[in-house]
């Protein structure tokens, strides 16, 4: 029962905080979908939609008009699977590359200003936040 109440206290945490690195990002910006999306093919490369789809847990359908939007603003591109003709692969651009930093930038210079008037002491514990949370988010 204690991990429980832990675990919707930290959600609720994380949640405020997300919510607040979303208020840096500037009108206009990125939907998260398309986040998501440009993140996936970033991070991992080229993609057919479904792998995309399944790596952000939705379905193919639901990110259907995100690929197009994309694709028309030139942030991906789509090319014929070489090991199935009948899939596209997505793969990142160089303006979806340019647009993903971009966003990025934003919240990151409101993050370095926040972080800035914390102590060191405080600052510390984050950075060991930091590499628990990346190993909780490794886990299955």
């Amino acid at each position: 029962m204690e991990h429980l109440a832990e675990a919707a206290r930290f959600r609720r945490a994380v949640l405020r905080f997300n919510r607040r690195l979303r208020q840096e990002r500037a009108d206009g910006s990125l939907s998260p979908n398309q986040l998501s999306v440009l993140g996936h093919l970033y991070r991992h490369g080229p993609a057919t939609p479904g792998e995309v789809a399944a790596a952000e847990r939705q379905r193919p359908q639901s990110l259907t008009r995100v690929f197009a939007e994309l694709a028309a603003e030139a942030l991906i591109e789509r090319a014929p699977d070489p090991s199935d003709g009948r899939q596209s692969l997505l793969s990142l651009t160089g303006a979806g590359r340019r647009a993903l930093e971009a966003d990025m930038a934003q919240r990151d210079a409101w993050l370095a200003k926040a972080l800035g008037s914390l102590s060191e002491t405080e600052r510390g514990v984050l950075l060991l936040a930091a590499a628990v949370m990346e190993r909780l988010g490794q886990t299955e």
